[in-house]
């Protein structure tokens, strides 16, 4: 704590600075979260941080500082770069290209139909089918995805929610194809459906069945796969749908909490999941409000594990998490700009302490990046590693007045906005009613306000632009992958043995209508080679299908 007599000397100094500020005409400023900033931070805006308790030493409760006690002095953040289009083969061969260049880890990017359970040969499927992601359809388009890649040396990181228990499936039937037992597997599944319903909408079934293949996952992790983190709960695309920072961290602390809860009413022990969960956030433009977002969300995890849940175990206070640089950031205007653009988000995430980063491309904007483009999103990591010396130190912004203010201000209003959406019934309930996404449309129409009117500047869009946009080479999927996928997928089906797959579904179609945990049925299925679409549509007519609330 600061010494009184040194606070009065500041308080005195301030207000004699102020009175010449004053004089000079000056702009109001705030961050994307609303949150008023003076011209300058003094120990008076922290004054009442308890240094011993808030802020402490990298590895130490409340982890503000970070959750391992050496960080990146001991180990550097796991470099993934989101990779997946066409084909299981083209994408396999991105991974192998990533790989040898210094990737650390994989992550795993599914087509439109792979999301939303149907088949590549489905009506709807077709227009999309490998657009934004790997088309995945069977069992042997995931042997293809990961032929000659050691499931037991790389970490795999798969963007998937409401089939993410069939892909874990694949994914835990190849490993056992290479002779990889489940326990030596190591990776992550998004497996956030609760985010979906809010901000991205790649959901089939209703918001509480959901919840329950998210709880048998989670049970079934911790039994067969003790490295496998079953959930990534996603403040992401939360951020992305135009929330703010402060709404970045309080929703995805709601869908978190309503996880944790849907998991002890079936059973788990808080202790046994928690050391599992992770996190996945936004890395924006604002530097020192994205620093101190992190630091925040950090600290309030820590709380919420410890003293709500009454976790003993101190890995399950630890809000391990990966950071993605801001998609929505990106322009379509001068594409160059963004290279720009991603350095400054990726290195707010490293000051801000993450585990794992995925720098988005400069031609993400225009189409899915090509290989020189990941190759230098990939760069600007590694330059930011090894050059630059911002691992060097553990939190080197811990204790300016700034960051610690700002840290301090999203925790709190963080903490209010999670009280006020518990007391009108929660998460789940506010989710159905539309709320949340109201309140995420309400704040990302304001910021496109600012940036119409002038107030907020984009380089290149509303400011500096330029008349003649130049001409670049962008990634095209090429429209024979819908031909041959769909050819694979008769193959396979030709191929399998019908009554096994039959078998297996009606097993599964059965449990559904019961309590029992549906991985196993799922894990048979898939090693029979049933479709992903028809796992789903068994389940479509089990637990039925989503229609979305209407925000207005």
């Amino acid at each position: 704590m600061y010494d009184p007599s040194a606070l009065e000397w500041i308080a005195a100094a301030r207000e004699a600075w102020e009175k010449e500020a004053q004089k000079v005409e000056q702009r109001e400023v705030e961050t994307s979260s609303g949150i008023p900033l003076p011209l300058v931070f003094t120990p008076l805006d922290v004054a009442d941080l308890d240094y011993a308790r808030d802020l402490g030493f990298p590895g130490e409760y409340p982890y503000t500082r970070g959750i391992y006690p050496t960080m990146y002095r001991g180990r550097i953040w796991t470099m993934r770069q989101y990779a997946g289009y066409g084909t299981a083969e083209e994408t396999n061969r991105r991974f192998r290209y990533l790989l040898d260049q210094g990737q650390t880890g994989l992550s795993v990017a599914f087509d439109l139909p792979t999301q939303m359970g149907y088949d590549s040969d489905h009506p709807l499927a077709e227009p999309e089918v490998g657009k934004v992601g790997v088309a995945i359809d069977t069992l042997a388009d995931m042997e293809a995805l990961f032929q000659g890649i050691p499931l037991d040396r790389v970490t795999t990181s798969m963007t998937i929610n409401a089939t993410a228990a069939i892909l874990l499936a694949m994914y835990i039937a190849v490993a056992e194809k290479q002779g990889v037992p489940p326990a030596r597997l190591d990776g992550t599944t998004q497996n956030d459906i609760l985010k979906e319903y809010i901000a991205r909408g790649t959901y089939i079934f209703p918001p509480r069945p959901s919840l329950r293949l998210v709880t048998d996952m989670l049970q079934y992790c911790a039994t067969h796969l003790p490295k496998w983190n079953p959930i990534s709960i996603s403040g992401y695309h939360i951020r992305e749908a135009g929330a703010t920072a402060v709404q970045e961290v309080a929703f995805t602390m709601l869908n978190a909490i309503t996880y944790i809860q849907a998991a002890l009413e079936a059973g788990l022990d808080v202790d046994t999941i928690g050391p599992h969960l992770t996190f996945f956030f936004a890395a924006q433009m604002n530097l020192f409000e994205e620093v101190a977002k992190f630091r925040a969300a950090r600290r309030l995890w820590a709380r919420i594990m410890r003293d709500r849940f009454g976790a003993k175990d101190p890995r399950s206070w630890k809000l391990r998490f990966h950071t993605q640089t801001a998609g929505a950031a990106l322009t379509a205007q001068q594409p160059e700009n963004n290279v720009v653009r991603v350095t400054v988000q990726a290195l707010a995430a490293i000051l801000g302490g993450t585990q794992s980063l995925h720098t988005n491309a400069k031609d993400e904007a225009l189409a899915l990046p090509t290989d020189e483009s990941a190759l230098l999103a990939l760069r600007t990591q590694q330059i930011l590693a090894y050059e630059t010396g911002v691992a060097d130190v553990i939190d080197p912004l811990g204790g300016s007045y700034y960051v610690e203010a700002l840290t301090n201000e999203i925790e709190k209003r963080a903490t209010e906005l999670i009280q006020r959406i518990e007391e009108s019934g929660g998460m789940l309930s506010a989710i159905e009613t539309g709320i949340i996404q109201r309140e995420i449309a309400e704040s990302s129409y304001r910021e496109q306000q600012r940036v119409e009117r002038g107030e907020k500047i984009v380089v290149g869009v509303n400011r500096f632009r330029q008349e003649e946009a130049a001409s670049y080479k962008i990634l095209k999927v090429s429209p024979e992958v819908v031909e041959r996928q769909k050819a694979n997928l008769a193959r396979v089906r030709s191929e399998r043995d019908g009554a096994r797959v039959e078998s297996a579904l009606r097993a599964l179609g059965d449990a559904a209508r019961g309590t029992e945990n549906l991985m196993p049925l799922i894990l048979d299925a898939v090693k029979a080679y049933a479709t992903v679409g028809e796992i789903c549509d068994v389940l479509r007519a089990v637990f039925g299908v989503y229609r979305p609330v209407v925000v207005l």
